[in-house]
């Protein structure tokens, strides 16, 4: 077989990291369900084998797979990806530290920074990442991170992330990115200079809605570091949870393909329909970050939101009479979800903090599945008419 790095992304889905030779010729890696594995001779307590170090069969195989699909030196899979996301945070900041963090991010980590970060001693600020002018006022001189996300969420913008990695470089800042919304299908952050990659790979890496997992990606020096953080928080993946985000790894590209397509469509129809006052997506040409996510992306994404005439009341009857998506929290998986990010993923967050990131609480948040585009669409019209 040809190496990784000579293989289309298509190919390097199914085939990269796999085992070879295979596990008693098994085309699936088994399910290695046994805690802890016979010594043999390891020298370091992280490379023992047992199921919380992450390093059994199950988890190496998804860790090489991850790694080569964005082009690192190493990856590790977690229990979730606010363990990814929490494990690594935690990993460069300590007490008297400064955070610099785009002002819209998922609702969860919003409010980590927000609640959780200063019980540790650790300061931050929120920073408009698409404007690359203000980043310095806010600069101090124990800033250690910038935080960003490839594609916001739930507003679906795409910053400069170019700049981010220059200004992090500039400033000795560990640079992290969620990935989440675009997958190492259309962005691999690594690639552009970023530190830290991250998931919540029960999203698109999955695909299929049926487990909870993390993904942190990076090079050695810094992922030395977040293992050793890691085995100590114990943010282990279940060996059957890794048997499940490696099996729906394999079909990554054809579902973002169709859910990118689905997803164009359905933003072009919002867009031209009169009870639709905004649509927030990329693909869009009318779209402030349609350049940017030209420019860095393989792909516009398969999410996308929107506001309506009418506001809240308004938007929760046309939720209510949508046929095909489930009116829930999450994205990424083959049927399409609909939610209003303050009932589910930024319920967290205050009234101003919502005001704040620019979140409207009628906006609607529509995940869009490998459906027949057409029948979404006409679900969307009956709803909204």
């Amino acid at each position: 077989m040809a190496k990784p790095k000579d293989m289309s992304f298509d190919t390097k889905v199914i085939h990269a990291g796999e085992p070879d030779p295979k596990i008693e010729g098994a085309a699936n890696v088994p399910i290695f369900q046994s805690s802890t594995f016979e010594y043999s001779g390891q020298k370091n307590y992280d490379d023992l084998k047992y199921i919380r170090l992450n390093n059994t069969p199950n988890h190496i195989v998804l860790h090489d797979k991850l790694a080569i699909l964005e082009g690192a030196d190493r990856a590790l899979v977690t229990s979730s990806g606010m363990s990814a996301i929490t494990t690594s945070l935690l990993t460069f900041l300590k007490s008297g530290d400064h955070l610099l963090a785009h002002k819209t991010l998922y609702g969860g980590t919003a409010d980590y920074v927000k609640h959780d970060l200063p019980q540790y001693g650790i300061e931050f600020d929120f920073i408009n990442a698409m404007d690359p002018t203000e980043w310095g006022s806010k600069l101090k001189s124990n800033t250690k991170v910038i935080y960003v996300e490839t594609i916001t969420n739930p507003l679906i913008e795409v910053a400069p992330l170019e700049k981010v990695v220059a200004f992090a470089k500039e400033n000795g800042l560990i640079s992290m990115v969620d990935n989440t919304l675009a997958s190492p299908a259309l962005f691999c952050p690594i690639q552009l200079g970023f530190d830290i990659s991250l998931h919540s790979a029960t999203k698109y890496l999955n695909g299929h809605t049926d487990i909870v997992a993390g993904a942190i990606i990076g090079n050695d020096l810094h992922m030395e570091k977040i293992n050793s953080k890691l085995n100590h928080l114990g943010g282990c993946l279940d060996p059957n949870a890794c048997f499940l985000l490696q099996r729906g790894m394999k079909t990554l590209s054809l579902r973002i393909k169709k859910q990118c397509s689905n997803a164009m469509k359905i933003a072009t129809f919002l867009n031209d329909h009169e009870m639709v006052s905004h649509v927030n997506y990329p693909g869009l040409e009318s779209d402030p970050s349609h350049k940017k996510a030209k420019e860095l992306l393989c792909g516009f994404g398969g999410m996308l939101s929107f506001t309506i005439k009418g506001g809240i009341e308004e938007a929760d009857n046309v939720m209510n009479k949508l046929k095909i998506p489930m009116c829930t929290a999450s994205m990424g998986g083959v049927e399409s979800l609909v939610t209003r990010p303050v009932q589910t993923s930024h319920s967290l967050l205050s009234d101003d903090e919502l005001l704040e990131s620019g979140i409207d609480k009628s906006l609607i948040r529509l995940a869009v599945g490998i459906e027949s585009a057409s029948d979404l669409i006409n679900d969307l019209n009956q709803a909204l008419n």
